[in-house]
């Protein structure tokens, strides 16, 4: 197993545990699959790759997260090489965070920082990231007077012996070069050659391919530069490829370590044919079993492993090597979890406020007067005076006959109303994570239907329903960092006043329809109508009815209508199950701890 370190930032005395990550993300561009790890500060980073397992371990130091930010990152859709990934504590070392990457084969990746992000970029095909390509992406040395800490991404020797030089110089990515300087001046020299003379001067043992004899000579000028830098600059001119033994440095050609890495995954595949297989039984609690076993497939050993499904039991039947079904059993742990459910409470608050005021006389004032009549027969009616606490005829007063007074009539009307009212109504309404909900009430009343005679029949009245309905549809979907996104679609009827006592009820409906973001246990308020309606009415004879202190015998009480409506919808989801479903901070240790690499 081979270990490529890259230093991603110098730990500050006294400010160990300070860095935190704030979001972990995986995406594609084109042939380039990315793990994009977003930090409030630099961090200390290693990584390397486990060639027999297929992974990439990519280890952060003295870092803390949120423990609903280590779930499971499936990739297995993704076209790519990497099918799964998986964050939690590093055994041993819980100040330490380690991010396994399970991939289809093995392929070379490069380790960025950029603005506070750790960017980990793999290649889906070996041989998206060539040697130039790896070269020209970042730089290979050291600025003058800068320090190792102080450059981000580069390979740096442990020490300035020779094998870990040579340890340096075999792994890919920009490196530093802390060799003796020498100075190089050849012209057509046979590339073993040189090699020879580097390792003479360097004081360490290589062996050369006879194959590397036949690749065209090479002319250098270097002056002054590090020995595992000149080495390097010719292991890339010539395409060569290095591996360590101590202090003996094997050199090979492209071509020839490309044969037998496939060599070596031929005779794996032989292995993989004589290991002995074991079969497990998985119950599978929350998961379906046809999803579930669709991502299972790929982790299986080709042409070896064997797979059935029991749904009755609802269990999958796995026969494979041993290290296939650690490697399954971590993944059904991982996704085989309760599903979130979310309680969704609606509040519809509806106001409505109305104020009517009426003072005036109703008719205005009505009288006769007759000059010669005659008051000696005694005949009279009157005065008359009526008052109603309750009524809308306040004041009044009638007088018949009095004396020489005919007919006077007055009625003064003081009224004034004030209306209130609030509904409140609370549709409470559960489901899984993903799943539409509805509740429906419907509220109905009745109405009178007169139909009218024909020929011989007679009249007939007959009622009829109408109906007010409140209706909410809910879609909700959990997203990584527990918030809840729901798509609502509300609808609320309800009855207004009737025209006339067999006229049906005035019928008003509210509909409501969109896509919101709310964190676990907060409210939204997603829609809210506000309506103010002033009405006046004024009557009277033009002109008189204007008149200073007299007008008000001339007109009809004014009429003052103020009414508000006011209706405000809230919105509360709440995720009942948060720590069963692995979204708590309760989430269990067992998912940090024991959660080694897949």
């Amino acid at each position: 197993m081979k270990k490529g370190f890259f230093l991603l930032s110098l730990l500050v005395s006294g400010q160990l545990f300070s860095q935190e990550i704030k979001n972990v993300n995986f995406t594609q561009e084109g042939e380039i699959s990315k793990l994009v790890i977003e930090v409030d500060k630099d961090v200390f980073a290693e990584r390397f790759h486990v060639a027999e397992d297929k992974q990439i371990i990519l280890d952060l130091k003295n870092v803390k997260v949120s423990p609903k930010l280590l779930r499971g990152i499936d990739t297995s859709e993704f076209p790519g090489s990497t099918v799964f990934v998986s964050g939690y504590k590093k055994p041993g070392s819980p100040q330490d965070i380690r991010f396994a990457i399970q991939l289809r084969d093995n392929v070379r990746s490069i380790l960025e920082n950029k603005e506070n992000k750790i960017i980990l970029n793999i290649e889906n095909r070996f041989g998206v990231f060539s040697q130039n390509k790896i070269r020209s992406s970042e730089s290979t040395s050291l600025k003058d007077g800068e320090k190792a800490e102080d450059s981000v991404g580069l390979n740096i020797p442990k020490s300035n012996s020779v094998e870990d030089i040579l340890e340096n110089l075999t792994l890919s990515g920009p490196k530093k070069y802390i060799g003796k300087r020498i100075s190089i001046n050849v012209k057509e020299i046979p590339v073993p050659d040189l090699l020879n003379m580097i390792a003479d001067t360097s004081g360490f043992n290589i062996i050369i391919d006879q194959e590397i004899s036949r690749l065209p000579p090479l002319s250098l000028t270097l002056t002054n530069v590090p020995w595992d830098q000149a080495l390097d600059t010719i292991m890339s001119l010539s395409k060569l490829v290095a591996d360590k033994n101590a202090n003996i440095l094997i050199m090979k050609t492209l071509a020839q370590a490309s044969k037998q890495k496939e060599e070596e995954l031929k005779t794996e595949k032989l292995k993989e044919g004589l290991e002995p297989l074991v079969t497990r039984v998985f119950m599978i609690n929350y998961a379906t079993l046809a999803e579930i076993s669709i991502i299972i497939r790929d982790y299986l050993t080709p042409t070896r492993a064997s797979m059935q499904l029991d749904e009755r039991t609802n269990s999958l039947i796995i026969k494979d090597t041993v290290d296939s079904i650690e490697r399954i059993k971590k993944i059904v742990e991982t996704l085989d979890t309760q599903t979130p459910q979310i309680l969704i409470e609606a509040k519809i608050v509806e106001v409505n406020e109305s104020y009517q005021k009426n003072i005036g006389l109703t008719n205005g004032v009505s009288l006769g007067y007759d000059p010669v009549r005659d008051t000696s027969t005694g005949v009279t009616t009157g005065p008359g005076f009526s008052f109603n606490t309750a009524g809308a005829n306040a004041v009044g007063a009638t007088i018949a006959v009095y004396k020489r007074l005919l007919g006077l009539d007055f009625k003064l009307q003081l009224l004034e109303s004030e209306s209130k009212g609030r509904v409140i109504s609370t549709p409470r309404i559960m489901t899984q994570n993903k799943k539409a909900a509805t509740i429906t009430s419907t509220n109905q009343t009745s109405f009178r239907v007169q139909q009218l005679a024909t020929g011989t029949a007679p009249a007939v009245a007959t009622f009829s329903n109408i109906s007010a309905t409140l209706n909410l549809s809910v879609t909700p979907q959990v997203t990584n960092d527990g918030a809840i996104s729901m798509m609502i679609n509300l609808s609320k009827g309800s009855f207004g006043l009737r025209p006339s006592a067999d006229a049906p009820p005035n019928l008003n409906t509210r509909n409501i329809n969109t896509n919101v973001l709310v964190d676990n246990g907060s409210t939204v308020v997603i829609g809210g109508l506000y309506q103010t309606d002033t009405l006046e009415t004024r009557s009277g004879i033009p002109f008189l009815r204007n008149l200073p202190l007299v007008g008000w015998l001339f007109r009809t009480p004014n009429n003052n209508v103020n009414q508000k409506n006011e209706l405000i919808i809230f919105m509360t989801p709440r995720i009942i199950n948060q720590e069963e479903a692995g979204l708590g901070s309760g989430q269990s240790a067992k998912t940090n701890s024991e959660n080694a690499p897949l």
